[in-house]
């Protein structure tokens, strides 16, 4: 019985799923995107995120156990000098899943698997955003805030008149 067995065996031995998982998550670091079936997607995505998250701290620690993960050296220095930095600010969620429709052969669902801060579409639009006003109870100005706003406007003039004498 596998009561409370979530982990999904992608119908592959052990040693076949870590391969899998390890050279998918070698691909995405490298070409920052990959187009795969929904449900390696999403195994992938719990493969590879708590890698970059260890990331990070760089340390010899910390490379060698993303090592033992990837088994590839040029990815591992990849993730350490390009992808740790960008990432650095971001609490979680470096992956993003983007279904593309149901493949042609066999009608399995696919997506593409990317890194979120390397889209150049999505991560372009920097939009800064204005912080809008709130109108707040009794917000409307009365005769004494203007006459205070008048009194401003007066010390005001009279220094630049004094900087012009």
């Amino acid at each position: 019985m596998r009561h409370g067995k979530k982990f999904n065996h992608l119908g592959r031995t052990k040693s076949h799923r870590k391969a899998m998982l390890s050279n998918m998550a070698c691909s995405l670091i490298e070409h920052k995107r990959i187009n795969t079936t929904v449900a390696k997607a999403k195994a992938l995505r719990v493969f590879v995120e708590p890698l970059i998250t260890k990331s990070k701290n760089d340390s010899t620690h910390s490379r060698r156990v993303v090592f033992s993960y990837l088994n590839n050296k040029y990815v591992v220095s990849e993730l350490f000098r390009d992808i740790a930095p960008a990432v650095a600010s971001r609490p979680g969620g470096y992956t993003r899943i983007i279904k593309t429709g149901n493949r042609m052969g066999d009608n399995a669902e696919m997506c593409m698997i990317e890194l979120v801060d390397f889209n150049e579409i999505y991560g372009s639009d920097k939009k800064e955003t204005k912080k809008k006003s709130r109108s707040r109870r009794g917000s409307g100005k009365s005769s004494g805030e203007n006459a205070g706003d008048s009194a401003v406007d007066e010390v005001e003039t009279e220094a630049k008149e004094e900087t012009k004498d």
